[in-house]
């Protein structure tokens, strides 16, 4: 019984392998295990990062020519006896020129994803979250906290902004433009086309700061780049950090919405319902 096992394994050690096959070979090199490769996020958008570089062109070709276009429209049809650059500084032809602007913006994001996945809201991660009036508040609650830090910045008594603000009607359509359109528009291109193809190339928090950052940038020129913008780029990191854990641009949004309205309520209260414009310099 003892030899006919003995031989069995003797058998199977001569016909499965080889023992002296279990010893590095002369000349043999060993093969070094692979490097660890660095974690990529999980976003993988259907566009690419030329085709957020072909949505930016078309934003600023739009800026210049909508900007000129109703500035000439108006000088012509309206406003015959002011200069071409009085035109120009009226804000209700700027905010005019901005719906314009947004609307290409828009157009080219749309035809971009509808080309590319057949469909626009679901591929820029729009999904309505059940909870929607927490990110709401969320956003107010951010308007504060960041509120009593502006408190402590050198902010200017004049930015370029205030020109939107001179007059009721003006003050009154441009925070209904910043509360409802200004938030869909810039969430749907940074968090929405800009942060998901970053992240697939460079990782998550590399993303989040570009993305803050080129948020705060675009904002400078309202802003005549000064310490207020370093509190919009906060803003726009906290909204790419809800993006990035929510998966939803449109979770986003609503903080955004939050933000902005806020702000304008607190406007709207502060200066008697946009009738006392000038306490907001005070």
């Amino acid at each position: 019984m003892l030899a006919t096992e003995s031989e069995g394994a003797t058998h199977r050690l001569s016909s499965d392998s080889n023992p002296l096959e279990s010893f590095p070979q002369p000349g043999y090199i060993p093969t070094p295990p692979p490097l660890p490769l660095r974690r990529k996020s999980d976003e993988d958008p259907p566009w690419s990062g030329w085709d957020v570089v072909m949505i930016t062109g078309v934003a600023i070709a739009s800026m210049i020519v909508f900007e000129a276009a109703v500035t000439f429209v108006a000088k012509l049809l309206v406003y015959k006896n002011l200069p071409l650059l009085a035109v120009a500084q009226i804000p209700e032809l700027a905010l005019l020129a901005q719906l314009l602007i947004y609307a290409a913006i828009f157009g080219a994001m749309f035809a971009t994803v509808a080309v590319k996945a057949g469909k626009f809201w679901q591929p820029v991660s729009w999904q309505w979250p059940s909870q929607w009036l927490v990110f709401l508040l969320g956003g107010a609650l951010l308007y504060f906290a960041l509120l009593g830090v502006s408190q402590l910045l050198p902010v200017p008594k004049h930015l370029p902004i205030d020109r939107f603000f001179k007059t009721a009607r003006e003050a009154a359509l441009m925070s209904v433009l910043a509360t409802a359109l200004a938030p869909l528009m810039e969430e749907l291109f940074f968090r929405g086309f800009l942060y998901p193809v970053l992240a697939r190339r460079l990782g998550v928090m590399a993303s989040i700061f570009l993305t803050g950052a080129a948020f705060g940038i675009v904002h400078g020129a309202q802003l005549g780049y000064s310490w207020p913008v370093l509190i919009i780029f906060v803003v726009g990191l906290a909204l790419t950090i809800v993006r990035a854990i929510t998966k939803s641009v449109a979770a986003s949004f609503l903080v955004h919405v939050g933000y902005n309205g806020t702000l304008s309520l607190l406007m709207y209260v502060v200066t008697g319902g946009f009738r006392h414009l000038e306490k907001l310099n005070q």
